[in-house]
């Protein structure tokens, strides 16, 4: 058998349909949400509008929205011409109301789905729902205070990790950085995975309690507690630990909104030394949010269960800019993930 604390070796067989399968598995419902619930595209056809007056009309909220449209663009649904959304010639034929091809009420058993009414509520009020909210409506940070869910979620980040990051230690350029700050970083497998195969490299993950016991469990099950280390702290309170000169989100900023993640961007920044290197490993929209369709897919599960979405290089390299960093570079990994890299210029 091989040995399964050894991270720089990959699977025979690539996993890309089964994670696609698992990412992907709210889409159906947030279009069955669409049909079935609101007639949006019937709605559509007949008033072509922009993000924010669709917003008005059914007095929705601009985040889910936007995701919304981001996958029905990536389905090929909805077009975007002039910053106005229209119905695309197939949902006209099979979406609309009244075409002899309607496929809507093919999708009226849907309606009672619990994810599809939650989708409903979500554009009403852009608070997440089902397993982030729990059953006392906490938010996702919350939940993650109770051990029986952190381990729970833990655990399910760190299986995926093995995999995604290998990928990511295989592609990202850590050429001249020496200490890694994983932020956020769970179990440390991203930090692991950097760590064996960049063996010039110290790293330390930034987890709150109990996560971070979490973490040291499962970084000493990988023989790695001499060269990645656990801080325990939570990333959203005070400056980040200094002393180190490069900086890793690893599937942390879609959990959060946009104002939160320039806010972390900015936290980074003020931290890093100049010339140090920022890394986002996440699943990234391209530049006009029209896809690719498993990333738009994937982002009605973080619209159902987080306060984010996944945001496009458009975006990112917006507000890396506006927080002082330079030279984005965008370098695909694995599974429709990428990694994006900028350095501190000033």
């Amino acid at each position: 058998m091989r040995d399964l604390t050894d991270l720089t070796r990959a699977p025979e067989t690539d996993p890309l349909p089964i994670f696609r399968q698992r990412d992907g598995i709210y889409a159906t419902d947030l279009l069955g949400a669409a049909v079935a619930q609101l007639d949006f595209f019937t709605w559509l056809d007949k008033n072509p509008s922009d993000l924010a007056a669709i917003c008005r009309a059914f007095s929705f909220h601009e985040r889910p929205v936007d995701v919304m449209l981001t996958l029905f663009c990536a389905m090929g649904l909805v077009e975007k011409r002039a910053g106005t959304f229209h119905v695309t010639a197939l949902s006209r034929e099979h979406l609309v109301a009244g075409s002899q091809w309607n496929l809507g009420p093919y999708f009226g058993s849907l309606k009672e789905r619990p994810v599809c009414r939650d989708f409903v509520t979500i554009l009403r009020t852009d608070k997440p729902a089902n397993w982030g909210s729990y059953k006392d409506e906490r938010e996702w940070a919350k939940a993650m205070e109770g051990e029986g869910f952190a381990r729970g979620f833990t655990a399910a980040m760190d299986c995926r990790g093995v995999y995604l990051g290998q990928a990511l230690a295989r592609q990202v350029d850590l050429n001249g950085s020496h200490r890694l700050l994983d932020i956020g970083g769970g179990s440390g497998i991203y930090a692991c995975a950097i760590a064996a195969r960049h063996t010039h490299l110290r790293a330390a993950v930034l987890e709150r309690a109990p996560v971070d016991a979490i973490a040291r469990e499962k970084i000493a099950e990988r023989g790695l507690t001499e060269r990645v280390e656990v801080l325990t702290g939570d990333f959203f309170k005070g400056p980040l630990p200094d002393g180190f000169d490069a900086h890793l989100y690893s599937n942390v900023l879609h959990d959060w909104d946009a104002p939160t993640v320039r806010a972390l961007l900015a936290k980074s920044h003020a931290t890093l030394p100049v010339g140090g290197r920022l890394l986002i490993h996440d699943m990234h929209l391209n530049a006009d949010k029209t896809g690719p369709l498993p990333v738009a897919s994937y982002s009605a599960i973080l619209m159902a269960v987080t306060e984010g979405r996944c945001y496009s290089v458009a975006e990112l390299e917006a507000w890396l800019a506006e927080a002082g960093f330079t030279g984005m570079t965008l370098t695909p990994t694995t599974a429709d993930r990428s990694v994006i890299s900028a350095r501190k210029a000033r």
